[in-house]
């Protein structure tokens, strides 16, 4: 009787556990779907906005454009895929 109920107070505190962890996850997963998301939009914009190349072939800004371009390619690798940035 006393390993029965040892039983069933182990199965709830495991359940539980497992609740917690599983809600643990889904928010880290959609923490990491925001950061993809926002990682691609901050790289589309800055295609947009250098569209024609004017950033890039001024001296002083062009290398300031560059770490920019660089420091999203770093972001761009934590998602785990490659960029195609030139």
């Amino acid at each position: 009787m006393i390993f029965e109920i040892f039983l069933g107070i182990l199965l709830v505190i495991e359940g539980y556990i497992i609740w917690n962890l599983l809600k643990k996850t889904e928010l880290l997963e959609t923490w990491v779907e925001n950061f993809t998301q926002r990682i691609q939009k901050v790289q589309d914009d800055l295609k947009e906005i250098d569209s024609q190349g004017y950033f890039e072939s001024d001296d002083e800004v062009g290398s300031v454009f560059e770490r920019i371009k660089q420091i999203i390619k770093e972001l761009d690798n934590l998602k785990g895929e490659e960029i195609d940035a030139k």
